[in-house]
């Protein structure tokens, strides 16, 4: 899940629309994308887990 976060964020930077912000945005952005992932993988697996 980490490599999809820094994934995109290499993405965003190679396309320039995370060049242009700071790198403190660009991590905190990261570290929000990366937390809304975590929590719906578990949700995710909670559900299947319970049907």
């Amino acid at each position: 899940m980490l490599f999809l976060v820094a994934a995109l964020l290499l993405l965003g930077v190679a396309l320039g629309t995370v060049a242009h912000a700071p790198l403190s945005v660009s991590v905190v952005a990261a570290a929000v994308i990366g937390v809304w992932l975590a929590v719906f993988a578990l949700r995710e697996r909670r559900a299947r887990r319970h049907h």
